[in-house]
């Protein structure tokens, strides 16, 4: 059982409790190449990376990290052999039914997006009492991307919203980022502050990709089945290490650049 942190403990490890990210994205890549790195079918190491899903869950509601958004799988993933995602749906299931008590116990409220019609019935069933169950935790809100793909979210909203204009309740004048935000599948959940990707892959993969326009963005060698606790915190570590500006110039740094400029 994890100790809670607290905020002296995150100290010592480098880490300023009062500049967390509010919301964290994790593209969970590596499980099959650390499976068959070690002589194991690939499946296995989907069913190891389930423990770093718990490890990084739990420690996120521990230090107060209010959102967390994990690619569990893509609208790509469905080209995979038959056998592999049949496992992968299996080892889904399993996972929702056998932490719905510890989401409750933990105060985590759980979301989805993605084209989740496409999941089997049962995944579907679990997924629906799971995110019924939680629906008033306020802990932390973990949001599971299924059958998802950004550029068919975009689209999807783009859809919401013409069929606004048609109906006349929108004219396009009033269409704005806000309107496109509102209607996609991370409606009222605020933009991530900072996207992990395991495994040394420098791509963002169809994965959230109109919310991370100003993301800082972390890559790191290690697998995901590898990606435990202190994986994390030097993540978040190298997250308050940087400035983030926004594309603007801020601390004073204006004059400096004009006279950089002027010179």
């Amino acid at each position: 059982m994890m100790v809670k942190p607290s905020c002296a403990s995150l100290s010592i490890q480098g880490i300023d409790p009062a500049r967390l990210p509010r919301h964290v994205a994790i593209i969970m890549d590596g499980n099959g190449r650390w499976a068959q790195g070690r002589g194991f079918e690939r499946i296995y190491g989907h069913r190891r990376g389930k423990d770093s899903v718990k490890a990084i869950v739990e420690m996120s509601r521990e230090i107060g990290i209010q959102y967390l958004s994990l690619y569990a799988f893509s609208e790509e993933n469905w080209g995979r052999p038959a056998a592999e995602v049949k496992a992968l749906m299996r080892l889904l299931k399993r996972y929702l039914t056998t932490e719905l008590d510890r989401m409750m116990k933990n105060d985590v409220r759980l979301l989805v997006i993605g084209n989740v019609k496409k999941l089997p019935a049962d995944v579907q069933k679990a997924l629906k009492v799971s995110v019924e169950t939680t629906r008033r935790n306020k802990g932390l809100t973990v949001t599971l991307a299924l059958s998802y793909s950004a550029r068919e979210e975009i689209a999807a909203a783009v859809r919401t919203i013409a069929k606004q204009v048609e109906r006349g309740e929108l004219v396009p004048e009033e269409i704005s980022e806000a309107t496109i935000a509102q209607s996609l599948g991370t409606a009222g959940i605020p933009d991530p502050d900072l996207l992990i990707r395991t495994s040394g892959e420098v791509r963002l993969s169809n994965f959230l990709l109109w919310q991370v326009a100003y993301t800082e963005i972390y890559i790191t060698e290690t697998l995901w089945p590898d990606f435990r606790e202190a994986e994390f915190l030097e993540a978040l570590r190298q997250f308050q290490a940087r400035e983030r500006r926004f594309g603007r110039v801020v601390d004073g740094r204006a004059d400096q650049a004009r006279l950089r400029a002027a010179n």
